[in-house]
């Protein structure tokens, strides 16, 4: 049965702190990667309403664009380029506030004002990226970085 994600009014804050348990029950019990990266995108895009909510997995030593939401994405990242893959070799979360500052930013779509990106890390090894990006400047902030790194420690990989 499909759990209920109704949209949840308030602060930033109280937004995830109410989405994170929701997140935690779609996952509990299910073992598909796919299902569980897709169940969370649509999660997040559902309850913000940003831009493009998606993963990005390495695969043969680059990040292929996994289960995502919002337009047309590029599909390969190589390690070091963009905010992906910046993200993926330095295995830490980026906050960009304007995209258009940000040294060799890969621009998928021209609508992408900010972004933040969050390293999935197991093993010590960065396995995927989580990518939201935001029509409007200096959208995401350190309450961002906080619930989307526990949101993507919720996931098996």
């Amino acid at each position: 049965m499909a759990e209920d994600l109704s949209i949840i009014t308030g602060s930033k804050e109280d937004q995830y702190q109410s989405l994170v348990p929701q997140i935690k029950g779609l996952l509990e019990g299910e073992n598909d990667l796919v299902a569980n990266l897709a169940n969370t995108v649509a999660a997040l895009k559902e309850q913000f309403g940003w831009l493009w909510v998606g993963f990005y997995v390495v695969k043969n030593n680059e990040l292929v664009v996994g289960p995502f939401q919002g337009p047309v994405a590029c599909t390969r990242i190589r390690k070091g380029k963009g905010v992906c893959g910046t993200s993926w070799a330095e295995a830490k979360t980026i906050i960009v506030p304007d995209v258009e500052k940000f040294p060799g930013h890969i621009a998928c779509s021209s609508l992408s004002k900010s972004e933040i990106v969050v390293p999935v890390i197991r093993n010590d090894e960065v396995v995927a990226v989580l990518d939201v990006d935001s029509e409007d400047l200096d959208q995401f902030d350190p309450t961002d970085q906080r619930y989307l790194e526990e949101i993507v420690n919720l996931i098996s990989f």
